[in-house]
């Protein structure tokens, strides 16, 4: 009798020792990180997976203690059904609940892309493919849907000249339809696009941005692309083919970096030596400068311009007088003559 009394006795203290032992337990696994080290850990979550593997894989990686401990707290939080997938960057240093918020709020690692000025859409599929933000092929036929353009307000066969040249910060899992909706609404941001004066020049909206990216592929100085826009719309004007190489190379499938005689002769939608007016929409994707100065061309009769060798180009009214130009800036120094 005396040894079950003695039992009994202690059952309370042996009780309080096992809840102590597991409050200790959680109060570790939730309150006291796993580690010190603030070195980043990426870890990436793809859409669909459960809550279970997301907390199998912090636990592999070292970001948590326990796994119940971590199911528990996000159990009490609501968390489960609020994580978000993507690519984080976590540490050891960091707590549960601090992970747990990352995860809530979809806090995910946003990465810096640049979009230089006078990209096509291949060559920014290219390049987003480059960083793995997006496939070149998926992100392309996005480009050309008719009825996703239509939805967006793009009144254009593809996106070409609309995807503005910017910098951004894309998350990792960011689908090619929200890429593209977002370098569109920058475009009506920044591009300095006016209807009024688009009116006053004679264009409608995808005429400036197609002109404007001939512009753009023409030079590379900015101080020029109000007088090369300037000889353009003299030459529409007064229906004189465009002459632009850039509209050519465009037209070329597989473009070898080689412009021949037999290509300026080659009949495409593109080749604004063997057709007169403006070609069938944008060749590029032009930045706010080249969209101004076509909307705000300089005043002149210029008609001509040729290229110095240096990046700047001179500029002539007359062809005789742009024949002497072509002569000094092109064949007299591939002769080595001054």
């Amino acid at each position: 009798m005396k040894s079950i009394r003695t039992s009994t006795r202690f059952f309370p203290l042996i009780i309080t020792a096992i809840i102590l032992a597991a409050l200790t337990h959680y109060y570790i696994a939730l309150f006291i990180p796993p580690g010190h080290s603030a070195a980043p850990v990426v870890v990436e979550f793809e859409a669909g997976a459960s809550f279970k593997q997301i907390t199998k894989t912090l636990k592999e990686k070292g970001l948590i203690r326990d796994l119940k401990a971590f199911s528990l707290l996000a159990t009490l939080r609501g968390s489960m059904k609020k994580v978000q997938a993507g690519e984080y960057e976590f540490n050891a240093a960091m707590l549960p609940g601090s992970i747990l918020e990352k995860l809530e709020k979809g806090l995910v690692i946003r990465h810096q892309v640049t979009i230089p000025e006078g990209y096509n859409n291949r060559e920014i599929a290219e390049l987003l493919e480059k960083k793995s933000l997006s496939q070149k092929e998926k992100f392309l036929d996005k480009a050309s849907d008719r009825a996703f353009l239509s939805a967006i307000g793009v009144d254009a066969t593809t996106a070409e000249g609309f995807l503005f040249p910017d910098t951004y910060h894309f998350p990792k899992g960011m689908s090619e339809e929200v890429i593209i909706k977002k370098m569109v609404s920058r475009f009506r941001e920044a591009s300095a696009y006016d209807e009024a004066r688009a009116g006053a020049v004679g264009l409608s909206l995808k005429e400036v941005v197609t002109l404007a990216s001939i512009v753009e592929k023409e030079t590379g100085d900015a101080s020029e692309r109000p007088r090369i826009a300037r000889v353009f719309l003299n030459r529409l004007k007064k229906g004189i083919p465009l002459q632009s190489d850039p509209t050519v190379i465009y037209g070329i499938k597989d473009f070898n970096g080689n412009l021949t005689r037999k290509d300026l002769f080659t009949k495409t939608p593109y080749n604004t030596y063997q057709r007169r007016g403006l070609p069938p929409g944008p060749i590029a994707n032009p930045g706010a400068d080249s969209i101004r100065a076509v909307l705000y061309p300089e005043e002149g009769p210029y008609l001509y311009f040729v290229s110095r060798n240096d990046g700047t180009h001179y500029f002539s009214r007359t062809l005789s007088e742009h024949n002497r130009a072509v002569y000094k800036y092109q064949i007299a120094n591939r002769k080595g003559k001054k």
